[in-house]
C-alpha cells in the first residue's frame, strides 16, 4: 500500500494498523533547534483519546506517545530540541478486541472501506479496519503537534458546529466553552440537545454525521502558491483525507454560489497603515495565497458505518447477507475529528510556511 506520506517540505508518514501492536509516524523536514518533549504532543493526543465520554467509543487507549528519534539535549541550554533529522513517534495499542470483528471477516459493512480495500488489494485487515480505521488519525494529531511548533505564531482552533440536523447558534459562540464540554462545542446551549440526540441514536444502534469548523488566526499574508500549490487546495486535500469526511469548504464555501458579486467581495480599507478587510467570505485565502485574514474551513463527516442496526450487504464470495457490526464505535465520529482537523490544518500551514521561506527568504 502506497501513499502513506503527506506534505512536501514538512512531511508526515504514518504506519500501523488499528489492532496491531502499535501505530506511529515519522515526521521529516522539521527544522532543528525547536524545543520538543513528549508532553508537547500528549496534550493534543489527550483531546482525541477515546473513551472519555459516553458519546465516543469506549475503547480504552491511553495513547501515550514515545519520541524515538530526532531530538537531543542542546549543549548550551540542556533543553531537548529537534535535530533536523526524522522524528519517529510511536503509540502502543493496548485495548484492541479483534474477536469483536469476527462476524465481518468475510462480509462488507455498507458505507465502509471494506469492499474497496478488498477490491483493490485482494486482502484486508478486518480487525477494526486496519489502515482504514480512524485509529490512524492519532498519528496525525501527534505530527500536527510538532507542526504547531513550526508555526508558533499561528493560532489553530476547531469546534463542532453541527451534530446530525442540530446546528449551533453562532451568536452564542464562545471559544472558552470548547474545552468545557465533551463535544468541543462553542455554544453551551446546544450541548444538552446533542446529548439527548446521541443517546437516542445509541439506543437504536445507529449513528450520525457532523460538521467541524477550523479557524486559524495569525497567518501572515503570502502562504500558498499558484497554480497547483494553492493553500486552500492543500487544506481541502488535508481535511478530505480524514476518515469519513465527505465535504470541505473554505470561507463562504457553497453559500458563495448564492451571493452577488457585491456581497461576496471582501472590501478593503486602510487602518493605521495596514490593509483591513471588511468581511471574510474568502476564508482568508485569495488566489490560493493567504491574505492575512483568519483562515476558515469546514468539513462534513458522514455517520459511522459500523452500526448495530442490521444492513443488507454481500460477502467476499458474492453471497447476499445481512450485517450488524458489534464492537466499540463512536456514534458520531465528528466529535473526535475536532483535534484531527486542527492537526491537518497545522501540517498544511507548516509545510507552506517552510515552502514560502524557501522561495521568499
Amino acid at each position: 500500500m502506497s501513499h502513506n506520506t503527506f506534505g512536501q517540505l514538512f512531511r508526515m508518514t504514518t504506519w500501523g494498523e488499528s489492532h496491531g501492536p502499535a501505530i506511529g509516524c515519522v515526521v521529516d523536514g522539521c527544522p532543528p533547534g525547536i524545543s520538543l518533549v513528549a508532553e508537547d504532543i500528549q496534550v493534543h493526543l489527550d483531546k482525541r483519546r477515546p473513551g472519555q465520554s459516553r458519546f465516543t467509543t469506549p475503547r480504552q487507549e491511553p495513547d501515550q506517545v514515545r519520541i524515538l528519534s530526532g531530538v537531543f539535549e542542546h549543549p548550551d541550554t540542556g533543553e531537548q530540541v529537534t535535530t533536523g533529522t526524522p522524528i519517529s513517534l510511536m503509540i502502543e495499542n493496548v485495548d484492541a478486541r479483534s474477536k469483536d470483528y469476527s462476524n465481518i471477516a468475510a462480509a462488507y459493512r455498507p458505507g465502509h472501506a471494506d469492499f474497496t480495500y478488498d477490491a483493490k488489494y485482494g486482502i484486508r485487515d478486518y480487525r477494526g479496519g486496519g489502515r482504514s480505521s480512524a485509529r490512524e488519525t492519532a498519528c496525525r494529531v501527534a505530527a500536527g503537534a510538532i507542526a504547531r511548533k513550526v508555526v508558533g505564531g499561528m493560532n489553530i482552533r476547531a469546534a463542532l458546529v453541527q451534530v446530525g440536523p442540530h446546528q449551533i447558534d453562532r451568536e452564542n459562540w464562545d471559544w472558552d466553552q470548547v474545552g468545557e464540554n465533551p463535544f468541543f462545542s462553542p455554544d453551551p446551549k446546544i450541548v444538552d440537545t446533542w446529548a439527548d440526540y446521541l443517546d437516542e441514536l445509541r439506543k437504536t444502534g445507529s449513528s450520525c454525521g457532523a460538521i467541524v469548523e477550523v479557524i486559524t488566526d495569525g497567518v501572515p499574508a503570502g502562504l500558498g502558491a499558484p497554480v497547483y500549490g494553492k493553500l486552500d487546495q492543500d487544506i481541502a486535500s488535508a481535511l478530505m483525507s480524514i476518515n469519513a469526511v465527505k465535504g470541505v469548504e473554505i470561507g463562504a464555501g457553497f453559500d458563495a454560489a448564492s451571493l452577488t458579486g457585491e456581497e461576496n467581495a471582501d472590501e478593503i480599507r486602510i487602518a493605521d497603515g495596514v490593509p483591513q478587510f471588511l468581511s471574510n467570505h474568502a476564508g482568508g485565502i485569495l488566489g490560493g495565497i493567504s491574505s492575512g485574514q483568519d483562515i476558515v474551513a469546514r468539513f462534513a463527516v458522514k455517520p459511522t458505518s459500523s452500526i448495530l442496526a442490521p444492513r443488507r450487504t454481500i460477502d467476499r464470495d458474492g453471497n447476499e447477507t445481512d450485517i450488524s457490526t458489534k464492537g466499540r464505535h463512536d456514534p458520531c465520529v465528528g466529535i473526535r475529528a475536532v483535534p484531527i482537523g486542527e492537526a491537518m490544518m497545522a501540517l498544511v500551514l507548516a509545510d507552506h510556511f517552510l515552502r514560502h521561506r524557501g522561495q521568499n527568504g
